[in-house]
């Protein structure tokens, strides 16, 4: 019989000659096509518009995967919407996790990759009482109170919500502790044209709520976020429930509640922090800066000249407030579509500032604001369990590490000093702050339609 063992081999070498050929011209279309598809696309962009004529609505929003309850998903008056996961921790309460937002027409930015308390210290001024409410009860478990519909205006969410520490041993109870509202957040905008004489445009906005009732000792505090339809950020702490039975003292140190001049309600302070973990855009890359504005002793011609300016905060540090100063985080690799670096400005409100107890003589207590490098063993702004990290902020600005994944610890003071209509129970007395978006977008999204063409100066008047 023939050896056909030759002519099979060249058959099959040129059957992978074919072939080898086919897909190096595969290969060469795919990369013109990605070319072409980078080439269309242009610089990575933070606030970037949808493409014409697809408007971006909450069906387009991507939810992140949450590890323990459903993600959160809500689209406000503005068009824009809000996404994030949520869980309940034993010492913090209320943990927001993968917050995104989605601005009325634009893509989804990832804003934060967590938002909690990081500690309530309420000392009184008596010196004969302090109490760390974080570290030491907690507002998880079974600090964390079930909602009622009184409690709550809107939807009260169920979790699985640990009965002590994290319920491996003691279990779960499945309790409605999360209350989720969408409220009136006033009016968004207005601006009349008494020229024209047409109707001003005017819009009222909505708001996404979220927040839970936890009781520690006296005290009922309400953990409250709210997310603006204009990317704002705004949490709170509201303090209620009743004064302290066991702390009455004299005039110097506290105020004269029921008859007379005789029963002094002890005076304190309820000094809170907050950590926020950024993740603008995705964690890491990020730069902090600091604005300044300051009184020039010049004259103009109609008022005093203010100049302000941005410093950079390159390192850990820890900053206090001062007139016209504020702080924001910035993503410089992406840029909205007049090519500014998206960013998030942290505005402190009123604060009473204060010194943690535990702070007291450090080289960076009392502070108003800090910003450290992300490290998973720094979970508390003082009493810090894990010793190889530091005992608190302080010790984590210590060692001056170069900021990229940027934590900022936001301390908000208030000094209660009681009032006949503190009983009982008490008006809740509120404190906190906000973030708002700066240049995530070129303009507002929600852009009404005869203001479309408006960026930058406006043209001189014909």
């Amino acid at each position: 019989m023939p050896d056909q063992s030759g002519a099979r081999r060249r058959s099959v070498l040129g059957q992978r000659g074919v072939v080898a050929v086919m897909v190096v011209c595969l290969l060469a279309v795919a990369a013109v096509v990605a070319i072409l598809l980078v080439v269309s696309a242009g610089p990575t962009t933070g606030g970037e518009r949808a493409p014409r004529g697809a408007s971006v609505s909450s069906s387009a929003v991507e939810e992140p995967d949450c590890a323990e309850n459903a993600p959160i998903t809500q689209t406000l008056s503005s068009g824009s919407s809000w996404t994030m996961c949520w869980r309940v921790d034993h010492n913090t309460g209320l943990v927001l996790e993968d917050v995104t937002f989605a601005p009325a027409g634009h893509r989804q930015l990832r804003v934060l990759a967590s938002l909690t308390i990081g500690q309530l210290e309420v000392p009184y001024d008596t010196g004969l009482r302090n109490t760390e409410d974080i570290t030491s009860q907690g507002f998880g478990g079974r600090s964390m109170l079930t909602l009622t519909e009184a409690s709550c205006g809107g939807e009260r969410v169920t979790a699985d919500v640990p009965t002590f520490g994290d319920g491996s041993v003691s279990g779960v109870d499945t309790r409605e502790v999360l209350c989720r509202e969408t409220v009136d957040g006033g009016i968004a905008y207005h601006a009349a044209d008494e020229a024209s004489g047409s109707e001003p445009l005017v819009e009222r906005r909505t708001d996404l709520r979220l927040s839970t009732v936890s009781k520690v000792g006296w005290y009922e505090y309400v953990t409250q976020y709210t997310f603006g339809a204009d990317g704002s950020i705004t949490p709170e702490l509201g303090a209620t429930g009743d004064l302290s039975p066991a702390d009455y003292t004299d005039d110097a140190h506290g105020w004269a509640v029921g008859e007379g001049d005789h029963d002094h309600a002890a005076s304190h302070s309820h000094n809170v922090v907050w950590k926020a973990h950024w993740a603008l855009g995705g964690r890491g890359g990020q730069r902090v800066e600091q604005y300044d504005a300051a009184d020039t002793d010049e004259m103009g011609p109609k008022s005093r000249v203010v100049a302000g300016s941005l410093t950079t905060i390159g390192r850990e540090d820890t900053r206090t407030m001062q007139n016209r100063r504020w702080w924001r985080v910035v993503k410089p690799g992406r840029l909205n579509d007049d090519g500014h670096p998206v960013s998030y400005e942290i505005d402190l409100g009123a604060s009473s500032s204060f010194t943690f107890t535990r702070d007291d003589g450090h080289e960076h207590g009392g502070y108003d604001i800090a910003f450290t490098e992300a490290t998973d063993c720094e979970l508390f702004a003082t009493a810090n369990r894990d010793g190889h990290c530091g005992r608190g902020v302080p010790d984590y600005v210590s060692d001056r590490q170069e900021l990229d994944d940027v934590v900022a610890w936001v301390a908000v003071g208030f000094h209660h000093v009681p009032r006949d209509e503190d009983q009982s129970p008490m008006e809740s007395h509120w404190q906190g702050f906000t973030m708002i978006p700066r240049d995530v977008t070129a303009t507002r999204p929600d852009v009404p339609p005869s203001r479309d063409a408006v960026n930058g100066s406006p043209s001189p008047a014909g």
